[in-house]
């Protein structure tokens, strides 16, 4: 017998001149614990001519974490925040109260061919915490644990 009750298979969805899978939310499943989206880049290969331009916009009430298996991704965002972040590294901003940020290829790849292969989800924060300060946090790889299997 079975625990599983659906099983969400990723569709594509444009989010500006960038293409994603999205996993969630899906039809008759909007969350799945506080998880709003979950969202697989790639892996999608750019040319020299081609990026990722997701301009400044806002979030509240939530946090972000944005991991990348492949490419480089610059963060910008109304906190200060400016930070590349590559392969192995994690950003994990809280917009609490609100911020705003851009999501870009960094400059000096913008010119050369390029392959981008990450996940970004998005967590609900409690309904006591959606006004929080706002934050951002950096770690590079070797901050993260490993486990073996």
């Amino acid at each position: 017998m079975s625990n599983i009750d659906l099983i969400i298979e990723e569709r594509p969805r444009n989010i500006g001149n960038f293409m994603v899978g999205r996993l969630l939310p899906f039809q008759g499943k909007r969350m799945v614990g506080p998880f709003i989206f979950i969202d697989h880049m790639g892996p999608v290969k750019m040319s020299e001519r081609e990026n990722m331009d997701i301009p400044p916009h806002p979030h509240i009430g939530l946090s972000t974490l944005t991991y990348l298996f492949e490419g480089n991704i610059m963060h910008r965002d109304s906190l200060g925040t400016e930070v590349e972040i590559k392969p192995g590294q994690v950003n994990w901003m809280t917009a609490g109260s609100g911020v705003v940020h851009s999501e870009r290829t960094p400059g000096y790849l913008r010119h050369s061919d390029k392959v981008l292969h990450g996940l970004q989800i998005w967590v609900a924060l409690p309904r006591e915490l959606e006004e929080m300060e706002c934050s951002f946090y950096h770690a590079d790889e070797e901050e993260l644990p490993e486990w073996y299997i």
